[in-house]
């Protein structure tokens, strides 16, 4: 059954990507979660390119974003997001193993959300994510010009009267 909000998780990483899409699978959260592998496949996702072209317009509920990936980071990526008017609205937390007093702080001046440090062991994992999806997929409001990606310009006047 297809959910009505979705999240992006972005990670290289396939094990802590199955472990995060079982943490936030939760009835209550109703989210389904799209993954992508790498920065340029969240991107792919978010503009509705390459495999992504047929996904619908809505906007993810927030995007749980990995720092350290291949071709693409973090940091770019939330950069992108971020400088993006389509996007910035969007929440992004950053989840990722580095407590790296720099990383933080980059990913806040960079319009960060949240940074979260992934924790070593399972059940703080699991724990983890579940508050995070609660939070940021339940319990967030997003602003109504949020909910869609205005990606044509003769959208705009449909979209903006469906809100």
């Amino acid at each position: 059954m297809k959910k009505s909000k979705w999240i992006l998780l972005v990670d290289d990483d396939p094990p802590t990507a199955e472990l995060t899409t079982l943490a936030l699978a939760p009835e209550e959260l109703a989210c389904d979660v799209i993954v992508a592998r790498d920065g340029l496949e969240a991107l792919d996702c978010l503009y509705r390119r390459g495999e992504f072209q047929g996904r619908d317009r809505s906007q993810p509920a927030f995007v749980l974003l990995d720092l350290k990936m291949p071709k693409m980071d973090g940091l770019e990526v939330l950069q992108q997001i971020k400088s993006d008017a389509r996007f910035k609205n969007i929440p992004v937390v950053m989840f990722t193993s580095s407590s790296e007093p720099t990383d933080v702080s980059r990913s806040y001046e960079l319009g960060a959300n949240a940074y979260v440090v992934k924790p070593a062991d399972f059940p703080k994992f699991n724990e983890t994510l579940k508050r995070v999806g609660c939070f940021w997929g339940a319990l967030n409001v997003l602003p109504p010009q949020a909910m869609f990606a205005e990606t044509e310009t003769r959208d705009r006047p449909r979209l903006a009267a469906a809100i």
